[in-house]
């Protein structure tokens, strides 16, 4: 049972109590612990089975809540949720993931217009219905119609983050059977590092077929088996995401990986490029006839056909089979080439830890700096920050910076781009810190003309260092603001103004189309992870996989660098 199924429990369970009409303490309770549990590092069910007790000191965390998590960990239900989920529909619930939509909206949608799921809910808006309930309007029927459409593109369909600690939980358990598995690889979408996720597609090479399969569809979280044999087997997990376990001969793995891990176009691609040498390239090798050139391992394969070896995030068809043809592959950004983290909040303002427990947290990961960048005042939901409070804020700063020795934390702010292109904060604040981080969060429908020229004025500001999430999305639930990209990037080359890739699993933005584009235009990039919480700095592997994704390497990652290289190259000239 992973955390963020737990956390999901908990969020469900708030949602379904305040459209009932419970009181409030006992809703925010249960999303104080849906927070808490969600930005945990430790595994609850490890808790649970190793000391229970433990769980006291998890902060948000009561008595009851207690109770409720050793029964999900134990029995993989909720029964407080299953007696709501009788009262609240599910796919009601789920509607609380369009963006613009709450719980009090939901409420007066279901009680007034019957709405009981999406297509209820985008039949409203078309007929025009949403718009006269109180508090709604024409402005907002049409947002609601708008973030729908997000909605039901990515229906079905798993995020990143969640997809990997699955497949990572399922690899893990599989290869506790040692003496049988040869090999144990990831496959499909995640392996290429998709933001969202269909199915999982995992590879085995086992000795014994059958002992590999059962011990498959034992897994604990399996919620049943779709199909089950000896090549291959398909089980349904709790959570709903289909998993696909294969058995390959372990000389023709290499060659198999090619094929499952994708993508189709990729796939296509390097088959009419076998074609032309006369070669034919399948799952199970590179054959010359009846000769099977190459199969064991993926190089060679790659090599059989004459290319270089292209990794996977890479293979989307986009490109790389004519840079590995002509061995102008990029060699791709690592995790561990990351210096320091720019972006990240504190119980300042809408963050969960402190200033130290921050920087000891980037300690442990090896970092050699980091950015403190509360909110400002505009953004009054995450509680920002005014001019005189940031000052005293950094002074904060300035004091752990002194007790902590082996890590940097620079003085930083994400600063709100207001809708003229000003800045949130007045230029003598700015002056006082190291990192100024600009942000879009508001007016998100501004036409593109009008965005464009908003975030090019933003870039004239002279303390202004990186465009934080530069698109503003949500993946499945608001679509990118408009802007001219071309312009934005080329003034951001000009000006030295980073772009962000931002790790968070609900941003990935920059996505990797733009980061490709960013560095055709010579822009530079920061990969920061946006955390509110220590937990969420394990994050920063998100925003690699997206940057590896839109073939950036190491040179073109500024935090990549060491600090006195990276003060010096995000100085603005």
């Amino acid at each position: 049972m992973e955390n963020a199924e737990i956390a999901r429990m908990f969020e469900r369970t708030a949602d379904a109590l305040e459209i009932t009409g419970e009181n409030r303490f006992k809703v925010r309770a249960y999303r104080q612990a849906a927070l808490s549990v969600r930005n945990l590092s430790e595994m609850l069910e490890h808790v649970v089975e190793d000391d229970p007790k433990k769980l006291k000191s998890i902060a948000g965390i009561g008595e009851g809540m207690q109770e409720h998590i050793i029964e999900i960990v134990k029995t993989g239900k909720f029964k407080k949720l299953d007696k709501l989920l009788k009262k609240v529909s599910p796919k009601l619930l789920d509607l609380m993931d369009v963006s613009g939509i709450g719980p009090k909206h939901l409420k007066a949608l279901h009680d007034e217009l019957g709405v009981n799921n999406a297509g209820d809910l985008e039949e409203a808006c078309k007929k025009h219905r949403v718009r006269e309930l109180e508090g709604f309007g024409e402005k907002t029927e049409n947002k609601i119609l708008d973030a729908l459409g997000e909605y039901k593109r990515s229906e079905g369909r798993m995020k990143l983050d969640e997809a990997t600690a699955h497949a990572n939980s399922i690899m893990e358990y599989l290869n506790k059977d040692k003496k049988n598995i040869k090999r144990l690889e990831l496959a499909g979408s995640l392996r290429r590092g998709q933001e969202t996720v269909g199915d999982i597609d995992i590879l085995v090479a086992a000795k014994d077929a059958d002992k590999i399969m059962k011990k498959f569809t034992d897994y604990p979280e399996a919620k049943k088996t779709i199909a089950k044999g000896k090549t291959k087997t398909s089980i349904l997990l709790n959570s709903g995401i289909q998993v696909d376990l294969r058995n390959i001969d372990e000389e023709r793995f290499g060659s198999a990986l090619i094929y499952f891990i994708g993508s189709k176009a990729h796939n296509i691609h390097i088959r009419k490029i076998a074609k032309s040498k006369n070669l034919k390239i399948s799952e199970y090798g590179v054959f010359k006839g009846k000769k099977n050139k190459a199969s064991r391992r993926q190089k060679d394969v790659y090599k059989a056909i004459g290319l270089k070896y292209i990794e996977p995030e890479m293979r989307e068809d986009r490109g790389e089979v004519e840079a590995a043809s002509k061995g102008k592959l990029p060699s791709l950004v690592e995790l561990k080439d990351i210096k320091g983290d720019l972006h990240m909040h504190t119980k300042a303002t809408d963050g969960a830890n402190t200033i130290e427990e921050m920087a000891r947290a980037a300690m442990k990961r090896g970092y050699k700096y980091i950015a403190i960048t509360e909110h400002t005042k505009a953004v009054r939901v995450a509680g920002g920050l005014n001019d005189k409070e940031i000052s005293k804020h950094l002074k904060k700063i300035a004091r752990v910076n002194k007790k902590l020795k082996k890590i940097k934390i620079l003085k930083g702010a994400e600063v709100d781009i207001k809708e003229d292109g000003s800045l949130d904060l007045a230029d003598k604040t700015l002056k006082e810190l190291d990192i100024v981080i600009g942000a879009v969060h508001s007016k998100f429908n501004m036409s593109e003309k009008e965005m464009t020229q908003r975030l090019l004025r933003a870039m004239d500001n002279k303390y202004l260092n990186i465009i934080a999430h530069p698109t503003g999305r949500l993946i499945g639930k608001r679509k990118p603001y408009k802007f001219d990209y071309e312009k934005v990037f080329k003034k951001a080359r000009k000006n030295n103004i980073a772009l962000e890739v931002n790790a968070h699993e609900d941003r990935l933005d920059l996505k990797d189309v733009h980061c490709k584009l960013a560095k055709e235009i010579g822009a530079k990039i920061i990969i920061s992870t946006d955390s509110h919480a220590t937990a969420q700095l394990n994050n920063m592997n998100y925003g690699v996989i997206t940057a590896r994704r839109g073939w950036l390497e190491k040179k073109d990652v500024l935090n990549t660098l060491n600090y006195k290289e990276f003060m010096k190259k995000i100085k603005r000239k």
